[in-house]
């Protein structure tokens, strides 16, 4: 198991910030992590809100918070249409509430509503993972409400090829392969970043 892998797997949702010492720069704007699931947003996110010194949240995790139910329950009694609804209304909250790292469902940022928030109140980075790292990292896994089919390697690619459009249109794109670790991938998304001053403004 790679460490992303194994980080991904972990059940905290919500790293403790750093004291900001020796951190890149001073986040002006929220920085939101969108993707297929298994790209490493969780893990990437919590490392990158670690580094920067700023809070990390997880729109999955505060969903369940606030219906205390799983994201499978809710989606078993609800349908994906009320979670998806609940999705929207907790990004919009969540990009006002504060500046930090945010990590989004892999469905997220299908919705146009949910991109122009994104847009309009923080910048969307997009992991960008290829087909076999993303079932590598998801196939042993129960916890995907969308892969519980009879062929769910199938339904993933389904998937995958109806999502990396949206995803296209993030802000910016950093890739994920199977061989960068955690801290690895923090530094392809802060050298990303370092082309928007209106995000990560430089410590001097």
């Amino acid at each position: 198991m790679s460490e992303i892998e194994h980080s991904v797997a972990k059940s905290s949702t919500v790293a403790p910030a750093g004291d900001g010492a020796g951190r890149p720069g001073r986040l002006k704007k929220t920085i939101v992590m969108v993707g297929m699931m298994g790209a490493g947003k969780t893990a990437v996110g919590r490392a990158l809100a670690a580094r920067l010194g700023v809070p990390f949240l997880d729109s999955d995790h505060e969903i369940e918070e606030a219906a205390n139910m799983t994201i499978p329950e809710i989606f078993a009694r609800d349908g994906e249409a009320f979670f998806r609804k609940k999705e929207a209304q907790v990004i919009a909250r969540l990009l006002v509430d504060a500046r930090g790292v945010l990590s989004t469902g892999g469905g997220a940022f299908l919705s146009a509503e949910n991109r122009k928030t994104i847009s309009d109140k923080g910048v969307s980075v997009w992991l960008n993972a290829d087909l076999p790292v993303l079932w590598g990292r998801v196939r042993h896994r129960d916890t995907r409400p969308l892969l519980k089919t009879p062929d769910p390697k199938a339904t993933l690619r389904d998937l995958y090829e109806q999502r990396v459009p949206f995803y296209a249109e993030a802000d910016l794109a950093v890739v994920s392969d199977a061989q960068v670790s955690v801290e690895g991938m923090v530094d392809r998304v802060l050298a990303a970043l370092a082309t928007r001053p209106d995000v990560l403004e430089p410590e001097e």
